[in-house]
């Protein structure tokens, strides 16, 4: 099925919202139209969409390989899908800090597709930041500075056996015995779509740079951490039913914002495999 009448509508420093498809069923022609625009803007928001978990799992296959993740609890009986899940007695929610999935492997994964089931009837909205657009407007000297440096990753504090992770979220994360591996990557990328140079430090998961302490590491991390989120990078995306949105780890970070409590909100995301990055 063809569709001619497909809309990407930019949203700023990152993201872009795609109207008049349908992702349970289309042509390679507008598969290339969203790479495209995938490239171009690191997250694309669609509405209104109807997806089984089948047509979920379809629907990521046709961008690649999907990444079975091996710490969140999976949908029954799709172990290839994370349920994202928060119920309305619980507290604390996942992903409530800004991050960027996956940076701990040696081979980071590509991006995820988020799909909403039930959402809040208030909050419960994601924040992205673009990491291409907060290099560029870096100083010349902090870019040819940070050109040369490379960063130490690790899922060790986050899903580990030392993870200060409260008791409630137990059900929600598992396999605590897997969170063993560190990953070095180069500060600055070049993203293999578009070409553009992007920062790749995330607060979540990168502990300091290499061959640096943490101490030392921390107060330019920090300065990098404020200005990729401030306000000119960032789009603010409100979920509702029947949202999907797929972004792309290696020009964005997100923020879980934990805003909703007493309401429940249910997502499915399926992970794709990346490449190594330079």
């Amino acid at each position: 099925m063809s569709y001619q009448n497909i809309n990407v509508q930019a949203l700023g420093a990152v993201g872009a919202q795609v109207s008049g498809v349908d992702l349970a069923q289309f042509d390679d022609a507008t598969l290339g139209e969203l790479r495209n625009a995938f490239a171009r803007h690191s997250v694309l928001f669609f509405r209104d969409q109807k997806l089984t978990p089948e047509q979920h799992i379809s629907l990521a296959e046709r961008w690649g390989d999907i990444n079975v993740n091996r710490f969140f609890t999976p949908v029954e009986g799709y172990p290839q899908i994370a349920q994202v899940l928060k119920e309305p007695e619980q507290k604390f929610n996942i992903g409530g800090g800004w991050h960027t999935d996956h940076s701990y492997d040696q081979i980071p994964a590509l991006g995820s597709m988020l799909y909403a089931l039930e959402t809040p009837e208030t909050g419960g909205d994601t924040l992205f930041a673009g990491t291409c657009a907060a290099y560029d407007t870096l100083s010349e000297g902090l870019r040819e500075t940070l050109g040369n440096l490379r960063a130490v990753h690790s899922s060790r504090h986050v899903f580990g056996a030392a993870a200060n992770r409260p008791k409630e979220l137990a059900d929600r994360l598992g396999n605590e015995e897997l969170a063993e591996q560190d990953a070095v990557h180069p500060v600055v990328i070049q993203h293999p779509l578009s070409g553009r140079r992007s920062l790749y430090v995330n607060p979540g998961f990168t502990r300091r740079f290499d061959g640096w302490t943490e101490e030392e590491s921390a107060p330019l991390l920090r300065y990098l951490y404020d200005h990729i989120s401030r306000p000119e990078h960032t789009y603010r995306f409100r979920w509702q039913p029947g949202s999907l949105a797929f972004w792309d780890n290696r020009a964005t970070w997100h923020f879980a914002v934990n805003d909703y409590h007493g309401q429940r909100r249910l997502m499915h995301r399926i992970t794709l495999e990346g490449e190594l990055i330079d």
